[in-house]
This record gives C-alpha cells, sequence and structure tokens, in this order.
C-alpha cells in the first residue's frame, strides 16, 4: 500500500465542506470502505462523551451486523482507549461480550482529532475502528495515516471557524467604532470643522465627536480622545466614553461637571492602566469668539491666531480619565478671530516615529498650520495626516492618528 498516495486519497475524501465534524469523519470512512484499494470491510465511529464517561457510536458501515444505535462503552471498562493516545493505532482482541456476539472478534483503532482532558487522562474526541481479513503492518501504518490527516483536518476546520468567527467579531467591532465617529465634515457658523482618525489596526482607542444639545442649536463641543490601551479593548474604552459625553450633553451640564463625572464613571468601569486622555472644547454661534475647554492629561491643542501668526497651548486643566476618582477639572477659555484655527489631535500625530526614532512633534504641527492656514480644515487635516503618515511608514510600531480642525471663516 502507497503511504503517500493513501495519505493524498483521504485528503481529497475530506475536501468539500461539511457542516459538522461527525459529516466529515462519517464521509470519510464510508469511503474509505468503498474504496477497493484499501482492503477494510467495515468500521465504526466512535465520540467521546465527557460528562457520562463514555464513547458513544454515532456511525457504523461495511459488512457487519449491525450494533444497536448510539451503544455506549464506557472508558474506564475499555483500556484500549486509555492506551490509543499513546500509542496512536492499536489492534485488539475484541473483549466486549455483545460485540463479539455481533461477530467482530478483532480489530484495529486509530484516535482522531486533538487530545482532550479527562479525569487525568489525555484521551482522543473520536475513535475510529476497522474490520480487515487481515491485520498486518501495512494495516496499521494505513490506519496511522487516516488518523493524522483526519486530525489535521478537524484542527484546520476549527482554526477556520474561530478565524471566521474573528472576523466576524472584528467587522460588528468596525462597524460599531465607525457608529461614534462623526461625519468628516461639520459647520456650524461661523465655525468649519473637519475631523479623520485612521487606528493603528482593524479598530483602535481614538475617537473624535462634534456633541449638540438636541434643544440648544446655539453651542456644539468638539472632543477628542486616546484611550491608552490596543485593539479592541482600547475600542470598547472608546465608545463607553463616547456614549457617556453624547448623553451628557444633552443636560446643559458645565464641561467641567461633565468631564468629571465622565472620570468617575470610567474608574468604575474600567482598571487603573485603562484609562483615556480627551479635550473637550465647546464653541458658540456668538460673535465674540470665546472657547471654553477642558483639557484631561491630553496632548496641547494649538490654537493659531492668523492676524498675528502667533500659536496659543491650551494646557492641561486636570488628570487623565479614570486613575482618579476624585480629580477636579478647570475650565479654561480662549478667543478665536476670524481666521484663526484650532487644531486637536491625538499622540499618534505627534509621537508618531521616522526610522531614526525622530518624532513628528509639536514644532512641525504648528509649522504646518502656519503653512497651511488659508486652506480649509478639511485641506489641513488631510495634509497634517498624509505627511505624518509619511514620517512614520518605515517603522513598525505606530498608534491610532486622528485630527480635528477647527476655523472660524467669519
Amino acid at each position: 500500500m502507497n503511504q503517500h498516495r493513501l495519505y493524498r486519497t483521504i485528503e481529497s475524501l475530506g475536501a468539500q465542506k461539511f457542516r459538522t465534524d461527525d459529516q466529515l469523519l462519517t464521509h470519510v470512512l464510508e469511503s474509505i470502505i468503498r474504496n477497493e484499494q484499501i482492503p477494510v470491510k467495515g468500521g465504526r465511529i466512535w465520540k467521546l462523551e465527557p460528562s457520562s464517561g463514555t464513547y458513544r457510536l454515532i456511525h457504523e458501515h461495511g459488512e457487519m451486523e449491525p450494533i444497536k444505535k448510539n451503544f455506549r462503552l464506557r472508558v474506564l471498562d475499555y483500556p484500549m482507549f486509555l492506551q490509543l493516545p499513546r500509542k496512536g493505532t492499536l489492534v485488539e482482541a475484541e473483549t466486549n461480550k455483545y460485540l463479539r456476539q455481533k461477530g467482530i472478534k478483532i480489530y484495529s483503532a486509530t484516535g482522531v482529532g486533538e487530545k482532550v482532558r479527562w479525569k487525568g487522562y489525555n484521551l482522543f474526541p473520536y475513535v475510529i475502528a476497522i474490520n480487515a481479513d487481515y491485520m498486518k503492518n501495512d494495516m496499521t501504518y494505513a490506519l496511522n495515516i487516516i488518523g493524522t490527516v483526519l486530525t489535521s483536518m478537524l484542527k484546520n476546520r476549527r482554526i477556520e471557524s474561530k478565524a471566521k468567527q474573528l472576523q466576524q467579531d472584528l467587522d460588528k467591532a468596525r462597524e460599531i467604532q465607525k457608529t461614534i465617529l462623526p461625519e468628516h465634515e461639520f459647520k456650524f457658523p461661523p465655525y468649519e470643522l473637519y475631523g479623520i482618525s485612521v487606528p493603528d489596526r482593524i479598530v483602535g482607542g481614538d475617537f473624535f465627536d462634534y456633541l449638540q444639545a438636541s434643544e440648544d442649536k446655539d453651542r456644539i463641543g468638539v472632543v477628542i480622545g486616546d484611550a491608552a490601551s490596543k485593539g479592541l479593548s482600547a475600542a470598547a474604552q472608546a465608545l463607553y466614553v463616547s456614549g457617556a459625553l453624547r448623553m451628557g450633553i444633552e443636560y446643559q451640564t458645565k464641561i467641567s461637571t461633565l468631564v468629571g463625572k465622565i472620570n468617575k464613571l470610567v474608574n468604575k468601569a474600567f482598571s487603573t492602566e485603562q484609562f483615556i486622555s480627551l479635550a473637550y472644547a465647546e464653541i458658540t454661534s456668538s460673535d465674540n469668539g470665546v472657547v471654553f475647554y477642558v483639557n484631561a492629561g491630553h496632548s496641547n491643542p494649538i490654537l493659531l491666531h492668523a492676524d498675528t501668526n502667533e500659536v496659543e497651548l491650551l494646557p492641561a486643566t486636570g488628570q487623565i480619565i479614570g486613575p482618579f476618582p476624585n480629580e477636579k477639572y478647570r475650565t479654561e477659555y480662549a478667543i478665536m478671530k476670524k481666521g484663526d484655527i484650532l487644531l486637536l489631535y491625538t499622540d499618534g500625530i505627534s509621537e508618531a516615529a521616522n526610522e531614526n526614532r525622530e518624532m513628528y512633534g509639536e514644532q512641525r504641527l504648528i509649522h504646518k498650520l502656519k503653512e497651511h492656514k488659508n486652506l480649509s480644515p478639511k485641506e489641513i487635516s488631510q495634509l497634517i495626516l498624509e505627511e505624518v503618515q509619511v514620517h512614520n511608514k518605515l517603522v513598525e510600531y505606530s498608534d491610532d492618528k486622528t485630527v480635528v480642525v477647527v476655523k472660524r471663516t467669519k
């Protein structure tokens, strides 16, 4: 018997799609028995049921007297089941009285599947037993190959299933994260706003939002946040904080009070190391150009005064969100005149490093703002992000990158 050819034959038998592992094994067993190249008269598939400590007959096929449906063998009463994980394939004389009455005097068995732990023993989840006119070394080799190929198939099925489920979960996470990010562009006379966020992974911990109470159209909150963790964990935290902000804005609460309440919520809901930095700026439709802001340990927003080309940084007015539940947040203000630009960004922008470990840095951002101050918020945002991506492209490590540009146009 050509072992390599047998391997390929078994592999091809399981190539089609099956709904369950049981169906796959059933199809392969029946195909083996029908194959004239393999001298097998009949066979049975036994499936481990840990709760009852038995192997249950799930399928039989071939020239043999039928065994009653769902017949079981107790693991501890049948030494072969305990020996198989150490030896892979066994040729044994049948000891069970009922099975001997059915004409099974001698059989060969092989284990299939990744071993599981049961009461201190390693056991195969499936055992395939076959009957043939003679049991020679060739038959043992054949069964070893059958067991190996089928175990590989079952393992691949599990990997594919997990990968498919993971992809579905990631797709859902991506869709959920999209819901916490608003449309990029927003007009709030006399201001124009544009924001963009690029996660380092499929989902990330950066977020931004434009917040407006349903009964107050004269003010809008612009928020940007950065969760300290990565991937799904960070995305979950970002979703939590974004949702809390959206709910809180409806209560006409002071900015400092709102941020303080969110800080307490995050402290209760997440571990200390899962903190988040956040900058919140509130603009109004009035002509005075007052911008109220709270900076909870976030990268300093940059305010460029167009007429003088001078820059004002909006520093922290409190600590990061999460670890310090009793933190008091202070509200400060700045003035924006026509042409002034407010840039909010996460540290994935300023700390993006090149191959020489040189960070993009705050000064480059300021220079970029000054260079392109006459452009629209959309153009400024995209130019900054493009330049940062080029700066960071040859480096393996990177971070989520988010920018929001607010420009007073009148």
